[in-house]
């Protein structure tokens, strides 16, 4: 078998950095990373096409896939994450509960992002606060977004706004020119080159900001009870002129991330931070929750979650249709 040598661009994750680090190997393959930002990675790849491999929006690869852009996804998805908790809401806002957003204004880093795209299909779907029924605030520019990469272009009867670029989430939220933002993300507080919100963190203090969910573990709770699976947030992407030289190289690399989590898993515990005295009994509640593996990789494994995503990129008019796996997933996948 030729050795095959990949541009590899993503993000530090702990299930995938193995992989990253030659600590384990794709067979015939010599990986080359680069680690970003997720905004920036998926800015550079939809714009330009820069890497062989690459960490991709899953919302956004549905978009530009239904477009017919020229790549091929792995069903590996390195990160989940219960986006509708990480909303944080003014107290002048009048809002209590999720039921609650009804015309209220939201702010989201981009409208087409993954986690917008769950955060409205939750809301829906689970609460029965319609899309139509919210105000929308971005803060991302078109330039300098997923978006503009793919021409995205506000749904039809959605109420959307750009946040001033003097601002931020963090910023209107704090100065309550917004009632509920997307801002407990774990990257939202990360510098990049896409967000602002690092930047630009108000006048004010955070004293009337509370979460919409305080109890973020009986939400997950619910939420996994009621659908079983938790919202993928990422997979990766092969560009299509690779993906056509060298077909194998799709599964020698899905093989190669099963690895790296497996990897990962193993040394769980000697990750959780000393400071969590109870950090094995946490490990334990969510695996009491969730299941023993919180990360499924294979399509047959995340069927439910993929006709969830499917169904809401298209409902949400991101795309023109509902997706299937045999459009998105290289074929050797597919079965597994």
């Amino acid at each position: 078998m030729p050795k095959l040598t990949l541009g590899f661009i993503s993000a530090y994750n702990e299930r995938v950095e193995p992989l990253m680090n030659g600590t384990v190997k794709a067979e015939g393959i010599e990986i080359i990373p680069t680690y970003s930002h997720p905004a920036e990675t998926f800015w550079r790849q939809l714009k330009f096409g820069e890497f062989e491999v690459a960490e991709m929006s899953m919302s956004s690869f549905l978009i530009a896939k239904s477009q017919g852009a020229d790549m091929v996804a792995l069903p590996v998805f390195p990160s989940r994450r219960l986006f509708q908790t990480e909303l944080s809401y003014h107290l002048d806002s009048g809002i209590a509960k999720p039921e609650d957003l009804a015309g209220k204004r939201l702010g989201v880093a981009e409208y087409q992002q993954t986690a917008a795209l769950w955060i409205r299909g939750i809301l829906e779907h689970d609460f029965g606060v319609s899309q139509y029924k919210i105000h929308w605030y971005m803060e991302r520019s078109e330039e300098m977004s997923h978006g503009g990469a793919t021409g995205f272009k506000p749904p039809a009867g959605i109420s959307f706004q750009r946040i001033a670029p003097n601002k931020s989430l963090v910023s209107t939220l704090i100065e309550n020119e917004l009632d509920v933002a997307h801002v407990a993300s774990p990257f939202v507080l990360q510098a990049n080159t896409l967000d602002r919100s690092s930047r630009i963190v108000g006048k004010n203090d955070w004293s009337k900001i509370r979460p919409l969910f305080p109890d973020r573990m009986a939400e997950g709770a619910r939420f996994y009870k009621q659908h079983g699976f938790l919202p993928v947030n990422h997979a990766y992407i092969i560009r299509g002129d690779i993906y056509r030289k060298y077909p194998w190289a799709a599964f020698n690399l899905y093989s190669g991330f099963v690895k790296a989590k497996a990897l990962a898993r193993e040394k769980l515990l000697e990750r959780i931070p000393s400071a969590l005295f109870f950090g094995a009994e946490y490990l334990a509640m969510t695996r009491g929750m969730i299941g023993d593996d919180p990360f499924p990789y294979g399509v047959k494994a995340n069927q439910a979650m993929l006709d969830t995503i499917t169904g809401y990129s298209h409902e949400q008019g991101l795309t023109p249709r509902k997706m299937k796996p045999e459009e998105l997933f290289a074929e050797a996948t597919l079965e597994l």
